[in-house]
């Protein structure tokens, strides 16, 4: 089993709900367990159009391969409504990011591990470190924490709920 961050973003229509869907579809499917879930924050768009975004990143355990959990998401975004074919920075109804899959280094085509720009996105890594501020950036050997303080505070990152996944399972059907 390989622990693995995954980053969750929307900014079109229902982004909370879609988020929420999102999510639960993710862990519902086979090798995936979800460990932990950070806050849910609302931020400022970066190099897309649109309105503000939802965020949030989940950390997550599971057999299934870089690949195969790379294909999950994408599958899950359609399964949401985004097209698996689309122009880069248009708005998103969903965007699922695999982030870090253990401390591995993966470059190939259509993968790259970690995230090749995680470390540059506020949006990103707020979250993250909200969940583990010593987590280590495989490739630069900085924790995230430190990489957060490195950037300039130009995008503001607003907390908007709390275990907002958990706070409405009640009220939804789980798939």
């Amino acid at each position: 089993m390989m622990r693995a961050y995954v980053g969750l973003g929307a900014n079109l229509g229902d982004r909370r709900g879609t988020l929420e869907h999102a999510l639960s579809t993710l862990v519902c499917g086979p090798g995936i367990r979800l460990l932990r879930i950070s806050s849910l924050y609302e931020t400022e768009p970066e190099d897309v159009v649109g309105g503000l975004f939802f965020n949030s990143v989940v950390e997550v355990e599971t057999s299934l391969t870089p690949q195969d959990l790379l294909e999950t998401l994408v599958q899950v975004e359609e399964a949401c409504g985004r097209p698996r074919r689309r122009q880069r920075g248009e708005p998103r109804v969903v965007d699922m990011d695999l982030l870090l899959y253990g401390s591995e280094l993966i470059t190939e085509p259509g993968l790259e591990i970690p995230h090749p720009r995680m470390h540059l996105r506020r949006f990103v890594l707020v979250p993250l470190a909200e969940l583990d501020p010593g987590l280590v950036h495989p490739g630069l050997g900085i924790p995230v924490g430190d990489l957060l303080t490195r950037l300039p505070p130009v995008a503001e990152v607003r907390v908007i709920a709390r275990d907002w996944f958990f706070a409405r399972v009640g009220e939804r059907r789980v798939p």
